[in-house]
């Protein structure tokens, strides 16, 4: 996902290659440019993503309690939509505990010192976890369109449910191996101890890096994104249709209307707010990474 950021901090490290070789290696990196030393924004980085780490492990770590308890309660018929929360909450402290403390331990180091093998996999987790949530998020709002819309096809949920959440998982491994496989680490080539998880020598030319990018921004995030706008905006249409038609109906044909019950309605309008935030936390990131 951040393959074009890496690439552009190892043209920083080849704008030093006409320097004369110097043998005091505390002098060199007293001039390394701004962006090879600690600075100001590994400061802020650090910062922010230490509180997210903090609000995002306690929020998701409750809900996941919360839903445990509420699995317990009802082991006989357990709610789809909770199970499906319950592995959103863990994607999403997949990226707490795994993510969050990455950028922050690289921030505060800017060079990398944990190897090659250790780039590799952790260049896989920075994205595994966020291909998960976004994919889980599919998950649920297909779920929601059958739940809603098709009402008759109950039975087939349960199996369809399982199926959709171990896609869920392998695609979001599938998604994020090519990671281990182009992330490697390379040493600055005028100064040795300098060493960075980079993909820099791994793509042919600039057109496979692009295709790669946008390839993981249409998994991540636009294609996600239309299945969940496509999926909440049949069931609404949905419900304001047969709400307008249920005027004139009796009691009987009313009290058939299954997504008309409070239940639904309210679970409608939990996803609702789930893929609202999921808009507004990914769009602006996505729009300046394609600017």
């Amino acid at each position: 996902m951040d393959s074009i950021d890496a690439s552009e901090t190892v043209q920083d490290h080849r704008n030093l290659l006409n320097w004369p070789i110097r043998h005091n290696e505390s002098d060199i990196e007293h001039h390394l440019p701004i962006n090879m030393r600690f600075n100001e924004g590994h400061k802020l980085s650090i910062t922010v993503y230490s509180v997210l780490m903090v609000f995002s492990a306690i929020a998701n770590i409750t809900v996941l309690v919360l839903l445990v308890k509420r699995r317990r309660k009802t082991r006989i018929n357990p709610s789809r939509i909770n199970t499906m929360l319950m592995h959103l909450a863990i994607a999403d402290l997949l990226v707490t505990f795994l993510m969050m403390p990455l950028e922050i331990g690289w921030a505060a180091t800017v060079d990398w010192r944990a190897g090659d093998p250790m780039c590799r996999i952790m260049m896989f987790f920075r994205t595994f976890g966020l291909y998960l949530s976004s994919f889980i998020l599919v998950c649920i709002s297909i779920d929601r369109f059958y739940a809603v819309l098709k009402p008759l096809h109950l039975a087939a949920l349960d199996r369809r449910e399982r199926l959709m959440l171990v896609g869920a998982w392998i695609g979001a491994v599938l998604c994020s191996l090519p990671q281990m496989a182009i992330f490697h680490v390379e040493a600055h080539p005028n100064i040795t101890w300098y060493y960075q998880c980079v993909t820099y020598n791994v793509f042919p030319s600039y057109a496979h890096e692009l295709t790669y990018y946008v390839f993981g921004m249409v998994m991540m995030y636009a294609l996600p994104l239309l299945v969940i706008i496509y999926s909440y905006a049949s069931i609404l249409i949905e419900i304001f249709r047969r709400t307008r038609n249920s005027a004139g109906a009796d009691s009987i044909t009313r009290s058939s209307l299954p997504f008309l019950g409070k239940a639904k309605i309210r679970t409608l309008k939990m996803t609702i707010i789930i893929v609202f935030v999921f808009f507004v936390c990914w769009t602006p990131y996505q729009v300046m990474s394609v600017w």
